[in-house]
């Protein structure tokens, strides 16, 4: 049994950012209008919010600029507070412009991150660790495959919305942000009960899916490749995982089928791939 290795996936954050200038610029303004599944935010909020993450990826990380400083974090919730009125902050303001400005700011902030991301040494400290999987320091590679997660699922967001998400349920752009999200897996279930040599399976259907196993070492839950699927399997449908790991869904709507170990399966249902 092998531990999963990096994720390098920062070559394909430019054709991600395309496709949604590509996505932006075929939206009438009613679509602009129309309600996400994420309750608070409509199609034209998600898209600012996507611009914000933009000019915080080159104004803190390119630049060393922190405009709005976090000020004392003691945990989880303290950042994901300061998260939330950073994002709430912008979005208010960021309705001042108009589309047409806001799909200009974005070809124009992809170009810079698309210039920026071959600077960077995927195996090196990252500035942000990835909180939702339980790391306290990051590489860079973790923290830009979060980066990829955040623009596949906002994107995302914003297709489903307009009746136009097919296109990022494809192998190509839908499974490096499963294979992402998965790395959550062993973070979720430390405290879930287990026996040294137990293992349980995580199936996601589709052609963007497969299969994720952790292992139990008798300390803890490890994530393991290149094993035999397990006796204990969830498995949860492909265009319905994203929206779990992302609170895109109730949990009692996701409608995930379990063989053996039930309670496994309900544990799953709670795991987020998302600061959420």
């Amino acid at each position: 049994m092998n531990s999963p290795g990096p994720i390098i996936i920062t070559d394909r954050i430019p054709a991600l950012d395309q496709k949604l200038v590509e996505l932006l610029e075929t939206l009438s303004p009613a679509d602009w209008k129309k309600q996400t599944i994420a309750p608070e935010w409509k199609v034209e909020d998600v898209i600012l919010h996507l611009l914000d993450g933009n000019i915080r990826i080159l104004s803190i990380q390119r630049d060393q600029y922190f405009g709005v400083p976090p000020g004392e974090i003691k945990g989880y919730h303290d950042l994901l507070n300061y998260l939330n009125t950073l994002n709430a902050d912008w979005i208010k303001a960021a309705k001042r412009m108009s589309p047409k400005l806001v799909i200009e700011l974005l070809k124009e902030t992809n170009t810079e991150i698309a210039a920026y991301l071959p600077t960077i040494d995927p195996l090196a400290p990252a500035m942000f660790s990835v909180a939702w999987a339980g790391e306290e320091q990051s590489a860079n590679w973790f923290h830009w495959a979060r980066e990829y997660t955040e623009k596949w699922h906002h994107q995302q967001q914003i297709r489903l919305a307009v009746g136009k998400e097919r296109e990022l349920y494809t192998r190509e752009w839908y499974h490096p942000h499963l294979e992402t999200s998965m790395r959550a897996l062993s973070y979720h279930y430390r405290n879930f009960p287990g026996n040294k040599g137990d293992l349980l399976s995580f199936h996601i259907t589709g052609e963007a899916g497969g299969t994720w196993h952790l292992y139990h070492d008798g300390t803890k839950w490890k994530q393991v490749e290149n094993i035999k699927t397990a006796e204990n399997l969830i498995t949860i449908e492909g265009e319905i995982a994203w929206r779990l790991f992302t609170k895109g869904i109730k949990p009692e709507q996701a409608g995930i089928k379990v063989q053996g170990n039930k309670g496994a399966g309900e544990h799953l249902l709670s795991m987020l791939a998302v600061m959420a």
